[in-house]
């Protein structure tokens, strides 16, 4: 998890690590025995989200995303981070649909918990606010 704030995921990449987690947990956890039938059988997701209770993999990379869009934010226009995550490269792009990119994830993930029309540097710069967004975040329900 390496630098995961600065991820652009999409939502194919997090249903894969959702997948992998999901499987990672059901080797941890092992085999349920079924009360009524006496055979032994995989866990499914349901009950492997029972057993870990803590937020799955994208909800911390989403809520880390968004506490980083804060430190981005506080920065200032002069730091080359922000130039980076925020600016727009000159001269021509290539053919096609541009990838999704960083601030695209961080506005995708402001409309998931209800404020898409908010420009993420303002909210940002509010820190209690920031912090509301990031707990709210985190305490989503990702299928």
């Amino acid at each position: 998890m390496y630098g995961y704030e600065t991820w652009s995921l999409t939502f194919r990449e997090e249903r894969r690590l959702r997948v992998f987690e999901n499987r990672v947990f059901r080797r941890i956890f092992g085999p349920k025995r079924d009360e009524i039938t006496r055979e032994w059988r995989k866990l499914h997701t349901e009950d492997v989200n029972d057993l870990y209770s803590s937020p799955n993999i994208v909800q911390v990379i989403k809520s880390g995303r968004m506490r980083w869009a804060g430190h981005v934010a506080h920065m200032g226009e002069k730091r080359c981070i922000y130039r980076l995550l925020v600016g727009k490269p000159e001269g021509k792009r290539p053919l096609g649909r541009p990838r999704c990119g960083w601030e695209d994830n961080i506005k995708m993930d402001l409309q998931e918990v209800g404020c898409g029309v908010m420009d993420w540097i303002k909210l940002a710069k509010d820190r209690e606010r920031c912090r509301a967004f990031v707990n709210a975040v985190m305490n989503l329900r990702i299928p």
